[in-house]
């Protein structure tokens, strides 16, 4: 008998009127017998459909060996072996989300079974269902469009589920810098303040706060007058592992030129601390060389930090105030004093300028409304003269 060829096929029609497909799609490297792929269906055309589209596939040598693989399987891979790259916070988030959501949802079901409407149904229940911000489900698909990308680019799927996928409409909250009249009055309450420095810098920088922490005295050079952040401090999301400095959110260093202001500040800053490390002796301990410390040279907490600032804008009248506020607080002055989106957004740290001048459009709204009544007044002296 001569040897089957890949892609032989027949049909057969079953005593319970089912027809099975049974189709050789190889042979067994050690034996050299024949390897088949059976399938069953409902209806004749459904199973020459079936056979067609087989037959085809190992023409064109794209046939893929059906897996059992399910998803919540290769999600377990894709963390374990394709995630080496990704920072140990950021893993971590993408653990927990897969956890918290995606596994229980869709975790059994066999990967090359997943299908765009099975994704689709998925996001709507964590809108409708979990009651989810549009944000949250944003961000799982994030996690989950690359998991599936993955699987894509290994053969694993044809191609991507969870592509042209229809996403709750994410509203991008208002900024809420600081009031400018509040400004002066928050100056004043912070003289004298243990984190008055802290507060000063970010205010007029606009850093994160893990880049303010995170800040060491090799980034701050007073010859050039620049500042250079290149590491942020964290608190890592593993248990009893504590804070530790680690690359910055777009892992890109970038180098600002503050204000004459917060340099001296930041000498200010250098000369006390010179002054507290004499003081503690043997107790000083700084090997990371923090710009911002304790007395002992230990770093300053984010949370304390934080509750002391909220303490201060909360006796100002403005509890609502975060510190990230600080941040847009400096963004805006910076637009009105005359910075272009481009400067800003490098000072910012943010990946595009469309990011900068999304989020603070209602600032150069109100910049081009100045403009144009800058004009109109040069317009109406042009009157006066010719009258």
């Amino acid at each position: 008998m001569p040897k089957r060829a890949n892609g032989d096929g027949s049909i057969y029609q079953r005593k319970d009127g089912t027809w099975r497909v049974r189709v050789t799609t190889g042979r067994n490297a050690g034996t050299g017998k024949p390897i088949y792929r059976d399938s069953y269906h409902k209806t004749q055309k459904a199973a020459r459909e079936h056979l067609r589209h087989i037959t085809a596939a190992l023409d064109k040598g794209t046939y893929q060996e059906p897996s059992r693989m399910t998803v919540a399987q290769w999600l377990d891979v894709w963390q374990a072996e394709y995630l080496g790259g990704v920072k140990p916070n950021t893993r971590h988030l993408y653990g927990q989300t897969i956890a918290n959501y995606i596994a229980p949802a869709l975790g059994a079901v066999r990967l090359q079974s997943l299908r765009p409407h099975d994704v689709q149904k998925f996001y709507n229940t964590l809108l409708r269902e979990r009651a989810l911000s549009p944000k949250t489900i944003k961000n799982v698909h994030g996690i989950f469009h690359n998991a599936l990308k993955q699987a894509v680019l290994l053969g694993y799927l044809p191609q991507n589920p969870s592509d042209n996928i229809t996403l709750p409409r994410v509203e991008r909250p208002d900024v809420q810098p600081m009031p400018a009249h509040v400004l002066p009055a928050f100056l004043q309450a912070i003289q004298g303040h243990e984190f008055e420095a802290l507060y000063f810098v970010t205010v007029f920088t606009g850093l994160r706060q893990s880049e303010v922490l995170g800040l060491t005295w090799d980034c701050v050079d007073f010859t050039a007058n620049t500042i250079t952040l290149r590491r942020q401090l964290l608190r890592s999301k593993t248990k009893g592992e504590g804070f530790s400095l680690q690359p910055l959110k777009n892992d890109k260093p970038r180098k600002i030129s503050p204000a004459q202001s917060v340099m001296h500040k930041l000498w200010s800053v250098k000369v006390s601390q010179a002054k507290m490390q004499k003081a503690a002796g043997d107790a000083w301990y700084n090997p990371d060389s923090f710009v911002f410390t304790n007395s002992l040279g230990g770093h300053f907490i984010r949370e304390t930090v934080y509750k002391q600032y909220k303490r201060i804008v909360t006796e100002l009248g403005y509890p609502a105030l975060r510190f990230h506020d600080l941040r847009h607080t400096y963004a805006v002055n910076a637009l009105r004093s005359g910075d272009d989106i481009k400067t800003v957004q490098g000072n910012l740290g943010h990946h595009t300028a469309a990011f900068t001048l999304d989020t603070y459009g209602h600032v150069t709204d109100e910049m081009r409304q100045d403009s144009a009544d800058r004009m109109q007044q040069f317009i109406d002296s042009l009157a006066v003269k010719s009258a």
